[in-house]
């Protein structure tokens, strides 16, 4: 195998978004780099329970605000 076909793996640190930080090899930026998550388990509502941030509404409330009152009776 060649051994240009492979990212370089190397170690980077992980900050959380409560501040807490890890080590941990991955291909993503250089030896050294430090991660800060925007979005982690410790925050992010589908782990803790949270409000979900979906807009109201979307393409099918927007069809039937638009179409609502048409009916097929005769």
């Amino acid at each position: 195998m060649k051994a240009e076909g492979h990212p370089d793996y190397h170690m980077i640190t992980v900050k959380m978004t409560d501040g807490t930080e890890f080590q941990t090899r991955s291909t993503w930026g250089k030896e050294g780099d430090t991660l800060a998550l925007d979005i982690d388990p410790t925050s992010h509502p589908a782990w803790t329970g949270g409000n979900r941030q979906v807009q109201e509404g979307g393409r099918v409330a927007a069809f039937n605000k638009r179409f609502g009152g048409l009916s097929l009776k005769k």
